[in-house]
């Protein structure tokens, strides 16, 4: 297995959470009641992932484990 295979793997399991705070989030929303823990925890929660993420991103891209596409011109 190379880095490049375990990191998108990585990346797609950190997108994976991101929707289910997501989810988590709009059911509170949906159901009204007061939860155990706020919305803004789960909405913090998503935030703090997309930024992992982005920030992982641009590791990788630096550190050469993954090659962004080709221009097309």
């Amino acid at each position: 297995m190379t880095v490049s295979f375990i990191f998108k793997i990585a990346l797609v399991f950190f997108l994976f959470f991101i929707i289910i705070n997501l989810a988590k989030a709009l059911f509170i929303i949906a159901k009204g009641d007061q939860p155990q823990k706020p919305l803004s925890h789960f909405l913090g929660r998503r935030v703090m992932l997309s930024a992992a993420v982005v920030l992982l991103l641009l590791l990788a891209l630096s550190m050469g484990w993954i090659t962004p596409n080709p221009r097309p011109y």
